[in-house]
């Protein structure tokens, strides 16, 4: 191994490991944490930032968009890749390099988690349009390559999820398009945006299952933290802008219209049976997850952008 990162709330303890390793192994101790595998870390009194600025503009710098244009978002809104008829790349290498440097980038960039997840699905056989939409996030990186997530020193601790779903927006599948956050306090922890395995029958349906994706990061994140000093305080809240998928989480009774989802039923309504989570509402224009599902106008994205904890750590005080 030629990085480890030793953390821990124990001076005394720490630099013993660190003497037990020295003498087990050839080790040099680079001090305080500021540089690891491509991300760069700046610690002060009010909190850690994360942040990929180097990896990205090496990246702006490989496709020559060193002096383009930046984009205000990673993709254009109402952006259909799914039906395009375009020729088919012909340097299919370069398109499948890109996307997978991307895929290394969102590990601090979930504003362009979304974008990555589209362009990864047409690895097999890019065309010209998704080489043309790949560039469009570059672009996008151009205008601020220095983001990434910060965590705040004075957070509460508490966990609230943000979940939802993109109903039938997969035009070759008809699937729908989960995505949820996941925040510790005022930091983004824990995201994801994924499409749905299955079609779902109704936006309630997508919307649900939803529901259920982010309840089983809830519980793995319930069973992790406390390994770190964590508590867990609970019932953990959870953000849904479907009013239908919350009145099936909260109604005991299997509809004939939702037995076909029953074992999503049951394990949801278990957990709010058991005072696992507290389902919530909140208006569309107000969920945070909504960045994760789908391409949005600027002001739109702009807004979720901000309230989700990313921001700009070289940028001009």
């Amino acid at each position: 191994m030629d990085d480890l990162i030793i953390s821990g709330n124990d001076d005394i303890t720490v630099a013993h490991f660190k003497k037990y390793l020295n003498e087990c192994f050839r080790m040099k101790d680079l001090g305080e944490l500021r540089y690891f595998l491509g991300i760069e870390i700046v610690r002060d009194t009010t909190g850690i930032s994360l942040c990929q600025r180097k990896y990205a503009l090496d990246i702006i710098s490989d496709v020559g968009y060193l002096g383009c244009k930046p984009a205000s978002t990673p993709m254009e809104a109402r952006l259909d890749l799914g039906g395009a008829e375009t020729p088919l790349l012909l340097d299919a290498t370069a398109y499948r390099r890109l996307v997978g440097r991307l895929v290394y980038l969102s590990v601090t960039r979930p504003d362009i988690t979304f974008a990555v997840n589209l362009l990864s699905q047409f690895m097999q056989a890019p065309r010209v349009c998704h080489w043309e939409a790949a560039l469009r996030t570059v672009r996008y990186l151009k205008s601020s390559p220095g983001q990434g997530l910060f965590f705040s020193a004075s957070s509460d601790l508490r966990m609230l999820g943000w979940c939802v779903s993109d109903y039938d927006s997969c035009a070759a599948s008809r699937r729908s398009v989960t995505g949820w956050m996941v925040f510790l306090g005022s930091s983004l922890v824990s995201w994801k945006t994924k499409k749905q395995p299955t079609v779902s029958l109704s936006s309630a349906e997508a919307e649900y299952r939803a529901m259920r994706t982010l309840l089983c990061e809830l519980k793995w994140l319930d069973g992790l933290l406390p390994f770190l000093g964590i508590p867990v305080i609970k019932p953990i809240g959870m953000r849904c802008d479907s009013q239908s998928a919350l009145h099936l989480a909260k109604n005991p009774v299997i509809h004939e219209r939702t037995k076909h989802i029953e074992i999503d039923c049951h394990f949801v309504r278990d957990a709010l049976k058991d005072g696992f989570i507290q389902p919530n509402y909140v208006p569309t224009e107000y969920q945070l997850a909504d960045i994760l599902t789908k391409p949005l106008a600027v002001g739109q994205f702009m807004y979720l952008l901000n309230k989700s904890g990313v921001h700009n750590l070289h940028a001009p005080s």
